[in-house]
């Protein structure tokens, strides 16, 4: 499959609401594959174990497209899984499972009820994660004089190229992640900056970098 960017959640979040004395607690991860999502769902189960219902969906990005799961575990048919589903596609996100875990308060809510009170709280974890744009992005290895490490460190910052490490023997060792969208123009700049005088090197595999969606 292509690689392609897509919107999805920062990282792991929780949210809760009470409706007529039920509980129920939203839990937001990403993930990658249908495991991921199974091993978050059962460690979900195993915080929760007396709970009366764990909701969920999920969707990701496959090889063959897009996979998108959901399960009412119990509730009644359309009013937990399906909602918490829809909120995460009208959100357009990929690559995360969200499971709502309810413990009954006594009080039926009704097949509206249970699907505003799911869908509520499937949302308020995911506006709790915060959402980016993840872009297909290489790691590049670039080597540099010590007179240019003012120009490239500026350079990196402003551009927002995370550098994971870097490494000072008798020059400078950069080891950054790019978007495969800006890597001809950053390769053109990183040249201007140090008058042709760095190396820039692709290394590692295939990864992602994620920018904030405000």
């Amino acid at each position: 499959m292509q690689r392609t960017a897509y919107l999805t959640i920062a990282g792991a979040a929780s949210a809760e609401l009470t409706e007529k004395k039920s509980r129920f607690i939203a839990q937001a991860s990403p993930i990658d594959t249908e495991k991921d999502a199974q091993d978050f769902l059962q460690s979900v189960r195993n915080a929760h174990p007396t709970a009366n219902h764990h909701c969920y969906a999920y969707r990701i990005l496959t090889v063959q497209g897009i996979t998108e799961r959901f399960s009412d575990d119990g509730e009644p048919a359309g009013t937990a899984g399906r909602p918490i589903l829809e909120v995460i596609k009208n959100a357009g996100l990929m690559n995360l499972i969200v499971v709502v875990t309810r413990y009954f308060g006594g009080t039926l809510l009704g097949t509206g009820g249970l699907r505003r009170a799911y869908s509520k709280t499937a949302a308020l974890a995911i506006d709790q994660a915060g959402i980016v744009l993840r872009k297909p992005a290489g790691k590049y290895q670039i080597n540099f004089s010590y007179a240019l490490l003012g120009k490239i460190e500026a350079y990196c910052a402003q551009s927002f190229y995370p550098v994971t490490h870097k490494v000072f023997s008798d020059s400078v060792t950069f080891f950054c992640i790019i978007p495969d969208e800006a890597k001809t123009s950053a390769h053109k700049a990183l040249l201007e900056i140090a008058g042709g005088n760095i190396r820039i090197d692709n290394w590692g595999e295939e990864t992602y970098i994620d920018t904030p969606v405000s």
